[in-house]
């Protein structure tokens, strides 16, 4: 699917999801859940703008590698089906090793705070990113791809489902008990992810999962999803009115006061 199109399958996507928000709210959001509006779209639009780039790149590098034979995939002769199923697996595996690194190293966690830092955590806050995270998240990514010969087609599914689950886990929409704890089994929504926007370092530094909750269960980052409907989001320190406008969440990685 062209990046236009599924650009403009996610604006609908946010769309669809906030007036679902507005009929089973999962908690009220305050006075932030209106101030941050403008600039998460802001670095919504942003983000789209540089993720065109960055998926055109790396779709170039992967057709010059499914051309040439290179990469692990493309050097053997899988099914079509199981081939696409090993991309989405290792690519999610590839957003959890980039996410725990985000967490981790402080250069990089500059970056990544402009995400955790909303006070309101609804369908908005899904693609509210600074451009310096995207060149993180790519630049991981890109390195699994190659090295496993992923297909143009493989990677564009992936990030579709990985888009569409990012609007969910997100979401400020409330689930039956018995249906979060069921889903936590296998995927990160509707309440799991919430902890990971908690103010608590404990609850932040768990949960990086993507599509699969697999791997916070396998390495020892998962937080029952039953404690996602009462955290406090955001971070202490990052609630002055001029550090949540878009110019400031812009500048925020590069003050000194970003940790």
């Amino acid at each position: 699917m062209h990046s236009l199109d599924t650009i403009g399958l996610l604006v609908i996507g946010m769309a669809a999801v906030a007036l679902v928000e507005i009929v089973i709210p999962l908690r009220a959001l305050g006075p932030w859940g209106r101030a941050h509006r403008r600039p998460n779209l802001a670095l919504t639009g942003i983000t789209f703008a540089t993720n065109l780039v960055f998926n055109a790149l790396l779709v170039l590098g992967l057709v010059g590698l499914q051309a040439n034979g290179l990469g692990l995939l493309n050097a053997t002769a899988l099914p079509p089906a199981l081939a696409g199923t090993l991309v989405v697996i290792v690519l999610d595996f590839s957003f959890y090793v980039a996410h725990v690194a985000m967490h981790v190293r402080p250069s990089w966690w500059r970056f990544h705070a402009v995400h955790h830092c909303d006070p309101a955590v609804d369908v908005t806050t899904t693609i509210r990113q600074h451009p310096g995270e995207g060149v993180i998240r790519y630049g991981v990514m890109a390195a699994f791809a190659c090295a496993l010969g992923a297909s143009p087609e493989a990677f564009a599914v992936y990030r579709a489902a990985s888009a569409a689950n990012g609007l969910l886990e997100h979401a400020n929409l409330r689930a039956p008990r018995w249906l979060d704890r069921g889903l936590s089994l296998v995927t990160t929504w509707p309440h799991m992810h919430k902890i990971h926007h908690s103010r608590a370092p404990q609850q932040t530094n768990s949960n990086y999962g993507n599509l699969f909750s697999l791997w916070d269960r396998l390495f020892g980052t998962f937080t029952p999803s039953r404690f996602g409907t009462s955290v406090a989001y955001g971070l202490d320190g990052f609630d002055d009115p001029a550090t949540q406008t878009t110019a400031g969440l812009l500048s925020l990685p590069f003050r000194a006061a970003a940790r």
